[in-house]
């Protein structure tokens, strides 16, 4: 990849702009009349006056001093998460927006576990871009901040919006995206295929259940990860039948929307070295079974398959960025529903490795297709780490909320890779103690193996306890996202939209990967 694209042709003295050839477009083709933007930014400094970054600086003098006049009459200082638009400032641009980013040299929080200058950084950029949108802005040039990656990460997830269900006519169009004066495209395009891959989970999670039923999450993940040389294979109920996965049908056999499993392999590593097996939760919604959830509220289980989109996403930026690594998936896709054919409290069924498992809640039905789904994918794949991602558990967001994903293994070098992506992505994990008091509460029973509830509270650490019991001697990784991965419920974060799906964990997921392809990588130090 070329660093640095074509250079603006401008007088010496101007900003360069440093386009990115293989950017994918965030507009519709009949984008109308272009209208450009611009985001630069500022911080604050020590006695709270206002500090351009080298890009605003350079633009400040190309303009004469234009944008600090108009930044003094605007009469306050933009304070970091704070964003203005000024017009007129140059007659390229029909809007600049000033984005504070806070102190100069913020950087890794260890109590609070984030990066903050790069979530500066993501905020900023996401303010400035909804601001030049809601001006008209059809083309938006942001500079690097000092984190080309953050920024574009920043800007284009605040654009995206869902709109698929709506005349096209209505459509609002979504502005492109390019690098201005900052020749670290490499950087800024990474940025972009981490919030592309988080935008397509988004859409996945977000799309009614009506129109992305088992079958058609398969269809999606057939046309987003064959064109990249990702292999992916579809089975249909008699094959799940033929492998005999009691417990995954029995589950899907109370919908009349067919099962389907689905097998996913990316090769970027020797065929010899081991893959990480990557299983989700695909449950295209959930109604609870007979143990039938609230009405309100229930719409949003449509995206009870954000694990199983989350690692679609994850796998196809992995191709996009071109790790050396391979990854094996297996996601097992159905709906949860009430009938005369559902399964019923009190059931006991068989797994794939001959544990008996009786059947407490109906509505904890994500822990029995992703049983059989473990089990599979470890006779097949011999991986030499397994990653399951799943909404999992109501506790685990009673516990954390939407601050982070609950993330259990049995490896402490796991955590410390995992800590360190969140920290990195701005999108946190917190630990939560896999312990043999857990497992106990799911097992000790006379009748058989395992209760899908178990005994007590906890009933995120008693979820994990289950998946635990089909887990053999490989390291392992537990994400637990029924906090993160269903619609933003308040403006915590300015780049993601309120009331949609977050696709959350995403960015975490795709730099997890990294870290693990590139040992380099991983054995960096946070600073």
């Amino acid at each position: 990849m070329d660093v640095c694209g074509s250079v603006h042709e401008q007088e010496s003295d101007r900003p360069r702009i440093c386009r990115v050839p293989s950017c994918r477009r965030f507009c519709s083709d009949d984008c109308g009349e272009e209208r450009k933007g611009l985001i630069l930014g500022v911080y604050e400094g020590e006695n709270n006056e206002t500090l351009f970054t080298k890009a605003a600086s350079k633009f400040n003098d190309h303009s004469g001093g234009k944008l600090y006049e108009l930044l003094k009459k605007a009469g306050s200082d933009i304070r970091k998460g704070q964003a203005k638009v000024f017009n007129n400032v140059d007659k390229e641009f029909w809007g600049v927006a000033v984005v504070g980013l806070g102190r100069e040299n913020l950087g890794y929080n260890e109590l609070e576990a984030i990066d903050e200058g790069m979530e500066a950084v993501r905020e900023a950029a996401g303010m400035g871009a909804q601001l030049l949108k809601e001006q008209g802005a059809t083309r938006i040039l942001v500079e690097g901040l000092g984190h080309p990656e953050q920024a574009a990460e920043g800007t284009a997830l605040a654009l995206w919006r869902y709109q698929e269900n709506k005349s096209r006519q209505y459509w609002q169009v979504i502005p492109t995206l390019e690098l201005f004066d900052d020749c670290d495209a490499e950087s800024f395009q990474r940025g972009l295929f981490k919030a592309e891959s988080q935008n397509l989970a988004r859409r996945l999670s977000d799309t009614p259940a009506n129109q992305m039923t088992p079958l058609h999450f398969a269809q999606e993940a057939v046309n987003e990860l064959c064109p990249c040389g990702i292999k992916v294979m579809v089975h249909d109920k008699d094959w799940i039948e033929l492998k005999r996965m009691n417990a995954f049908l029995t589950v899907a056999r109370g919908s009349c929307e067919p099962p389907v499993f689905l097998e996913i392999s990316y090769c970027g590593a020797p065929v010899d070295q081991k893959p990480i097996l990557m299983v989700g939760k695909g449950i295209t919604f959930d109604a609870g079974g007979l143990c039938l959830k609230k009405c309100e509220g229930m719409g949003r289980f449509r995206a009870d398959m954000t694990g199983a989109a989350a690692i679609v996403a994850a796998i196809r930026a992995a191709s996009a960025l071109s790790l050396p690594i391979n990854i094996d998936a297996v996601i097992p896709l159905c709906e949860n529903m009430p009938s005369g054919m559902a399964m019923r409290v009190g059931d006991v069924i068989m797994s794939l490795n001959n544990k008996s498992i009786r059947i407490t809640d109906t509505d904890n039905e994500g822990r029995l297709i992703l049983a059989d789904a473990l089990i599979y994918g470890q006779g097949v794949s011999h991986p030499r780490l397994i990653i399951d991602v799943a909404s999992l558990t109501p506790g685990v967001r009673a516990a954390l909320g939407s601050a982070a994903s609950g993330v259990f293994t049995n490896s402490q070098t796991m955590w410390s890779q995992v800590r360190k992506a969140g920290v990195i992505t701005g999108d946190r994990c917190w630990r939560l103690p896999l312990w043999k008091f857990f497992i106990k509460k799911v097992t000790r029973f006379p009748s058989h193996d395992v209760d899908n509830k178990g005994l007590g509270h906890g009933s995120s650490c008693l979820g994990a306890a289950f998946l635990n019991e089909f887990i053999d001697c490989v390291d392992w990784i537990h994400f637990d996202t029924t906090g993160v991965g269903f619609h933003s419920e308040h403006k915590v974060y300015s780049y993601l939209t309120k009331g949609r799906m977050t696709g959350r964990p995403t960015r975490t997921l795709i730099q997890l990967l990294y870290q693990l392809s590139c040992p380099s990588e991983g054995q960096r130090k946070i600073e």
